[in-house]
């Protein structure tokens, strides 16, 4: 307890993206790596051994962390630390580990998987937040509620429609995901500048075999577009992007928490509360919105990222520098912790969220009046009155209306005042008719019905063996 403890391990991220940037991962996929490049070596040609590969798979697993440690603050240098440490529990492969290649083989070719199953991880939990928008959608897509520009009363929509919006920025994340997974390649084995110089007398001069070499490695660890040049390390754009990725994800996230923490301020819409959750240790009755202000926290952290990235990849000297090295550690982990701690919050708010049809009403039944008075002006002109005049009347009794509300606090009678104006002339029984909310809400129902119908369900049916997730928070 005497030492700092990251709040993404302890309180918020799912151990499958833990494990994902843990050190074993990490340090196993190092060993991976260097077994395929024996292998593929081997085959090739060079004096490699089965007996050398077989010891290097038999301790593949057998990484002692406190030598590692030893070893890097003798060297200074992490890669050549658990090139020894790998050695010296496999004697007899000691001398072809690493045979050829530079420190960024191990370190950029697995923080690539990291990235590519990270997104994976990511992509399932994204998918699972899109099903539950899509059905809560489809569920309230002919629930009127009160739509606002600028947070003011404006005309109205649907609950479902409104969830779209969520969706629709969902749908953009996700397209962009696919893209990045589609268009990822791997570094491969490039050398120490990227010219494979290391390999040219490996291979007595033959770049075929070069080529053979990075072409399979990257096909056996997943990937089948490799980087066709680099300096000693891959384009830290990718980096770049990725974060971009992440917080553009993050944005959506933090929008929904947005809107859903304004929906609990008017008592519409609320995200779960347990039963023995506490919302203020001063004032029992509170609710407060814990789940969506922890998004909009993790959220802020992940876009702040997005710039360190981008001053990475823009300062990097010629074939490589390493003053990325701390800033990658740093950065590409935690931006996906965090998302993943969004996404894993989001699907536990819409797996619980609380819709309230009456309050919802209230609010619609305060402002639809208002809304009524070109409904009421048209009907008076048809029925033979003069526009000005008509609008006069109902310009002095919406004035009268609205103070009622603002500085009296009573409920809007807009609607009695007009029935009760004998100078109009308008059929009273169809304007009472006419005030249902559902003549209020344009195409909304079908707007959200064609939205999910077209874009989000083909999305859902592609990835339908991700759906199903458990959404549990650790605190």
């Amino acid at each position: 307890m005497n030492s700092y403890k990251n709040p993404l391990e302890e309180r918020y991220s799912s151990e499958e993206m833990l494990f994902n940037f843990s050190h074993n991962n990490k340090f196993r996929t190092w060993r991976k790596l260097w077994i395929a490049l024996a292998e593929i070596e081997k085959d090739l040609g060079l004096d490699i051994t089965d007996g050398q590969i077989a010891e290097l798979k038999a301790n593949a697993e057998n990484i002692d962390y406190d030598k590692a440690a030893e070893y890097e603050k003798k060297f200074r240098h992490d890669v050549m630390a658990h090139v020894h440490t790998y050695g010296d529990v496999a004697p007899s492969a000691k001398g072809i580990i690493h045979l050829g290649a530079t420190s960024a083989f191990v370190g950029d070719n697995t923080d690539l998987i990291q990235i590519r199953d990270g997104l994976l991880i990511l992509k399932k939990k994204l998918v699972n937040v899109m099903k539950n928008l899509a059905d809560f959608s489809i569920q309230y897509k002919d629930l009127p509620t009160l739509g606002f520009t600028h947070f003011q009363p404006a005309q109205l929509t649907t609950v479902g429609k409104r969830a779209t919006l969520w969706l629709q920025s969902l749908v953009l994340d996700i397209e962009e995901l696919d893209f990045f997974l589609e268009t990822l390649r791997f570094r491969g084995v490039k050398g120490t500048t990227g010219t494979a110089a290391s390999f040219l007398e490996l291979f007595n001069g033959d770049y075929s075999k070069v080529k053979h070499l990075d072409k399979e490695l990257s096909k056996r660890f997943g990937f089948e577009k490799v980087f066709g040049v680099s300096g000693q390390t891959y384009d830290r754009k990718i980096d770049a992007k990725v974060v971009a990725l992440l917080g553009n994800i993050a944005q959506s996230a933090h929008k929904f928490t947005n809107d859903l923490r304004l929906l609990q301020n008017l008592k519409e819409i609320e995200e779960p509360f347990e039963k023995n959750q506490i919302g203020s240790s001063a004032m029992a009755y509170k609710r407060n919105p814990m789940r969506s202000e922890r998004i909009g926290a993790l959220a802020k952290y992940v876009m702040s990222l997005t710039t360190s990235s981008a001053m990475v990849a823009s300062t990097q000297w010629f074939e490589r520098t390493l003053d990325d090295s701390a800033n990658k550690r740093l950065t590409i982990p935690q931006a996906f912790l965090a998302v993943d701690a969004i996404l894993l919050i989001w699907n536990n708010i819409m797996n619980g969220i609380v819709v309230y049809p009456n309050r919802i009403n209230k609010h619609i039944m305060e402002e639809l009046p208002f809304m009524a008075t070109e409904y009421i002006i048209m009907e008076e002109v048809k029925a033979g009155g003069d526009r000005q005049e008509i609008h006069e009347v109902i310009r002095v009794h919406s004035m009268e209306a609205s103070k009622k509300v603002k500085e009296e606090g009573k409920e809007n009678d807009l609607i009695e005042r007009i029935l009760n104006d004998d100078s109009l002339k308008l059929d009273k029984t169809k304007l009472k008719e006419v005030l249902d909310p559902k003549n209020f809400i344009g195409f909304a129902p079908i707007q959200t019905e064609e939205f999910i119908s077209n874009e989000v369900q083909p999305i859902l049916d592609k990835n339908k063996d991700l759906i199903g997730l458990e959404a549990d928070l650790k605190v």
